[in-house]
């Protein structure tokens, strides 16, 4: 079932939204129009939020939204929510609940040479709900820092852990490699995404664990933009070990192909 604590957020969010456009427009027209500040907002819906090539609520669909502040001089920062239920049904929960992801991040980014565009930040993944992690395992908030570097329509980018990472305790240097291609087809509105990453785990834990936690994901999937409104279709798949298997009850293999729909809207 959906969050609806999330639910009621990104409604209540959406609503504010105007509100805040219009403080910023308050000035003159030409002022306005010449601000160095800009405010967006988003929510949509997706049929399996995967991130990383692993499904975050069991496969199962999720609402999603958020918020973003971009200065003319390349300074951003933001927040985005979505329901989860991968931590109580990975068994890392021994007593209370967690049902929402709440990520907070802020970076800079600009353009370099021709073509050429960089991106550095941080990210906090932030798991909401009061819980008792199970024997084992840590909480699930992560820490991680980012660089990306791009040429048009292609990017490569790293994030490197600064702790524990995703219940794993002791996991400092834990990383995420990623080369992703996002090309627009000219005068369609139509985007197509191809994607590869490996994500690897660092510390004593992980190594511990019968299954590796290490994998390599891929993706490949389009975007049509209907005034406003983005519609996806992603198809994503790994090589992840039996580590990202579960029973059944909880969505099975987490790391299996899967093709996910989205809908995705600006505010």
């Amino acid at each position: 079932m959906l969050n609806k604590k999330l639910l009621n957020t990104l409604v209540l969010a959406a609503l504010a939204v105007p509100t805040l456009a219009m403080a910023e427009d308050a000035p003159a027209a030409a002022d306005a129009a010449a601000s160095p500040h800009t405010v967006t907002g988003n929510v949509g819906i997706v049929s399996d939020y995967v991130y990383r090539g692993i499904a975050q609520t069991s496969h199962n669909p999720a609402i999603q939204g958020g918020f973003d502040y971009a200065h003319a001089s390349g300074l951003y920062a933001g927040v985005w929510g979505s329901n989860v239920s991968w931590i109580a049904d990975s068994g890392a929960v021994a007593a209370g609940s967690v049902g929402m992801e709440l990520d907070t991040y802020a970076g800079f980014k600009n353009t370099f040479a021709e073509d050429f565009s960089y991106d550095v930040g941080f990210v906090r993944y932030n798991y909401l709900g009061k819980y008792t992690p199970a024997a084992g395992f840590a909480k699930a908030d992560t820490d991680e820092i980012y660089g990306a570097v791009g040429y048009k329509w292609i990017s490569a980018k790293y994030s490197y852990g600064l702790g524990q990472f995703l219940t794993v305790p002791g996991a400092a240097g834990t990383n995420y490699l990623d080369l992703t291609a996002t090309v627009p087809v000219a005068d369609t509105g139509i985007t197509v995404v191809a994607h590869v990453g490996k994500q690897t785990y660092k510390g004593a834990t992980a190594a511990a664990f019968a299954n590796s936690p290490t994998y390599t994901d891929y993706k490949f999937g389009v975007t049509k933009d209907f005034g406003g409104y983005v519609f996806g279709l992603a198809y994503t798949s790994t090589n992840a070990t039996p580590f990202y298997t579960y029973p059944t009850t909880v969505g099975g293999n987490w790391g299996k192909g899967v093709v996910a729909a989205s809908l995705t809207h600006a505010l």
